[in-house]
């Protein structure tokens, strides 16, 4: 079968969609998809804005109240690597969160960045990886004076949010710039409490919109408040970008913009409104979920707190028709936007009502116990000579590349770092059978 009509069978099935994009297929209008051009006089060039494209950046910039936004069609992925690029062009030392996609530590291996790693607090409950306390953003400034910024993931996969404002105040304490992977939270500004990172202190933020928005797939923006971080911003971005952006993705975006301009001041709270019920229904039914701060309109189930895997969930609900957008061995994940219909809604509260409610089980978390050595520097790990052996050899070895489950984007091991027996029995559990290691 061709992935073509891959997706017309899939769309067949007519699953209520709590997965990425935002838009659940409905949101856009049809009429957007005839406008596939590509640089023209008329339509302006992404990487040369001085026309229409540079009219709506400035207009996101607008709504984001920030000096600079730039558009990226190559999603978040291009975003976190121009916000590096731009906060330390030369390489150096960057204090970052373990919680990381993994086009990050790739980005950093390109530039020659050397990770200083904060790990998360387990706060969040069992089976999370937890928060970034602020006080060990500074434990680790206070000993990485060379460090050019620091880089966090808030909210992570499941929505869990950090002090984003408490860790701001650290970074400025110790002159260096907060960035913030935002792929999950572009929609954070338009709650009823605005708790988006670029609003609470951080220097840039990479925002995936096409997550919670009505946005294409691989719609994205890169927001600077930083005004030190503008000049430059478009060579940055033009670095790793396709000199072929998709116009669809990009007009995606500036509609979206408008969208939220319209109507997010009115569909936000409501949809607020909306998840906190299915949460109320859930926890009556004794499933837990994250502790603490998190995202109001992601619903992160636990299953195991019910006697069930993430994936037995995920199966069930799949029978009343709902798609999730993540099951693990404990955990369901679903993301709810404005663009849900109660149909969809309703569905999910009656497989939340159908689900059978067992003994609690125990469960690991996302974070092997043992925090890996590094022995060399990430650029000389992955660029290195290398190898793929069993993953049940690779005890000892030196990883060449980052083995992160994604999703959730906790990774286990970095490249350059040695492989424990420890984080050999992790990657087991996410369906990991090789290792790609340095060559001795």
């Amino acid at each position: 079968m061709s992935l073509y009509q891959a997706l017309l069978e899939y769309q067949k099935k007519e699953y209520a969609p709590f997965h990425t994009p935002g838009h659940a297929g409905r949101a856009l209008p049809s009429w957007i998809f005839s406008l596939d051009f590509t640089e023209l006089p008329d339509t302006d060039s992404l990487y040369e804005a001085s026309g229409p494209i540079l009219q709506a950046e400035q207009a996101a910039a607008r709504l984001f109240g920030v000096p600079r936004t730039l558009i990226s069609a190559g999603g978040c992925t291009l975003c976190i690597q121009a916000m590096l690029r731009l906060a330390a062009p030369n390489g150096g030392k960057i204090v970052s969160g373990r919680v990381i996609h993994r086009s990050a530590v790739n980005t950093m291996a390109l530039l020659g960045l050397e990770p200083v790693w904060v790990y998360p607090r387990g706060d969040a409950g069992p089976g999370l990886p937890g928060r970034i306390y602020p006080e060990d953003v500074e434990a680790a400034l206070i000993q990485t004076q060379d460090a050019r910024a620091v880089y966090l993931t808030s909210p992570d996969y499941y929505g869990v949010i950090a002090d984003i404002p408490s860790i701001a105040r650290v970074c400025k304490k110790y002159n260096v710039p907060l960035l913030v992977d935002n792929a999950h939270g572009a929609h954070l500004k338009f709650l009823s409490k605005d708790i988006h990172p670029i609003s609470l202190g951080a220097s840039m933020t990479a925002c995936s919109a096409h997550k919670t928005l009505p946005v294409l797939t691989g719609g994205a923006w890169l927001n600077i408040a930083d005004e030190r971080f503008v000049q430059g911003a478009k060579e940055a971005m033009a670095l790793f970008g396709s000199t072929s952006p998709s116009y669809l993705v990009m007009a995606s975006l500036d509609w979206a913009r408008e969208w939220l301009e319209s109507h997010a001041a009115d569909a936000y709270p409501q949809l607020e409104q909306r998840v906190a019920r299915i949460r109320e229904m859930a926890q009556r039914r004794g499933i837990l979920m994250p502790h603490g701060m998190c995202d109001p309109t992601r619903i992160s189930l636990d299953m195991a707190s019910i006697g069930l895997s993430g994936e037995q969930g995920a199966a069930l609900l799949r029978q009343h028709g709902v798609e999730p957008e993540y099951a693990d061995q404990a955990y369901l994940v679903l993301i709810a936007t404005p663009f849900h219909t109660k149909e969809d809604f309703a569905r999910v509260e009656e497989a939340i009502r159908a689900l059978p409610c067992g003994k609690p089980i125990e469960h690991e978390g996302l974070l092997p116990p043992c925090r890996p050595q590094t022995v060399v520097p990430p650029r000389q790990a992955v660029l290195g000579p290398s190898e793929e052996i069993p993953l049940a050899k690779a005890a000892g070895r030196i990883a060449a590349q980052a083995a992160c489950p994604c999703p959730p984007g906790v990774p286990v091991i970095m490249p350059g770092e040695k492989i424990t027996s420890e984080a050999i029995k992790f990657l087991i559990r996410y369906g990991f059978f090789s290792a790609k290691v340095l060559k001795c």
